[in-house]
């Protein structure tokens, strides 16, 4: 048991478009929970219950205002989440740790800029997305814009990429009949992806609109998922199905999804909101 399950932890409770997060504030050097912490506080029964656990820390870059790392409530460490950056900045503005309009965040993938929005969402430089498959990573002979496996005597296509974390977009014709829980445990257990993967259940409506259910790495379907959202848009436009620009349909709220350019980066906006603040006591 490490120190962080043997004193009493100071928490907020976000969400973001109702992907929901625990925030622990760890800048005085405090350390993070242990997995088996984690995994008990994230339980929905027993505990406070979240998608990830987020930590907010200091960073060792100066054009920073602070670093964040993320845990899935099974305990495994995630890479990128977009919903959950833009919590992470809201509640380091209402700190005062961070000042409008603009500063930049130090996340597991990388600088983070935000810009806080007059209407008081946040938009968010989501970084380039990538498509080599050794670099998602995706085992594959070559970079294909939609791939195929068998899976259970099933062709299963879709596209494959980075957001900073491994996603998959399977584009269906029914949102709400898409058979979210039955591939989208089996694709993550695939040895063709070696870290698992982000698996998005695509429908489009329109050219800049779509609806989007994912099921996420360490924690299974959620209300929504910020760079699954990133991914989904990316995937569809280099399909020609999709605009420069899209809103994003979720379970938990809308997205704003806008990527200018191949060699830019994705940018996304959206809401977050404090949920409550409360203190763990092991």
């Amino acid at each position: 048991m490490n120190a962080a399950a043997s004193r009493r932890l100071r928490f907020c409770k976000m969400h973001g478009a109702g992907n929901d997060f625990v925030i622990l504030d760890l800048r005085e050097g405090a350390p993070p929970p242990d997995a088996a912490l984690t995994r008990t506080m994230g339980d929905r029964h027993t505990g406070v219950g979240f998608d990830q656990l987020i930590t907010i820390e200091r960073s060792a870059r100066p054009d920073c205002v602070a670093r964040y790392r993320i845990w899935n409530a099974d305990g495994s460490p995630a890479q990128q989440c977009g919903n959950g950056a833009r919590c992470v900045a809201a509640w380091l503005v209402r700190d005062g740790a961070a000042m409008p309009p603009r500063f930049v965040l130090d996340s597991p993938a990388g600088a983070i800029t935000v810009d806080v929005l007059p209407d008081g969402r946040y938009a968010l430089d989501m970084g380039r997305p990538v498509f080599a498959p050794a670099r998602i990573p995706f085992r594959a002979d070559a970079e294909a814009v939609e791939y195929a496996l068998d899976i259970d005597g099933e062709t299963v296509r879709f596209a494959a990429l980075s957001m900073g974390n491994p996603h998959a977009l399977i584009e269906v014709d029914d949102l709400d009949a898409a058979p979210v829980h039955r591939l989208g445990p089996a694709l993550q257990q695939r040895p063709e992806f070696p870290e698992g993967v982000n698996v998005g259940f695509a429908q489009i409506l329109a050219p800049d609109r779509i609806r989007l259910r994912v099921y996420e790495r360490g924690a299974g379907e959620t209300l929504a998922c910020g760079s699954g959202a990133c991914a989904a848009v990316v995937a569809l436009i280099r399909r020609g199905r999709l605009g420069r620009r899209a809103r994003v349909a979720l379970p938990g709220g809308m997205l704003d999804i806008d990527w200018p350019a191949d060699d830019a980066p994705v940018r996304m906006t959206g809401p977050a909101a404090f949920v409550f603040e409360g203190e763990w006591n092991p």
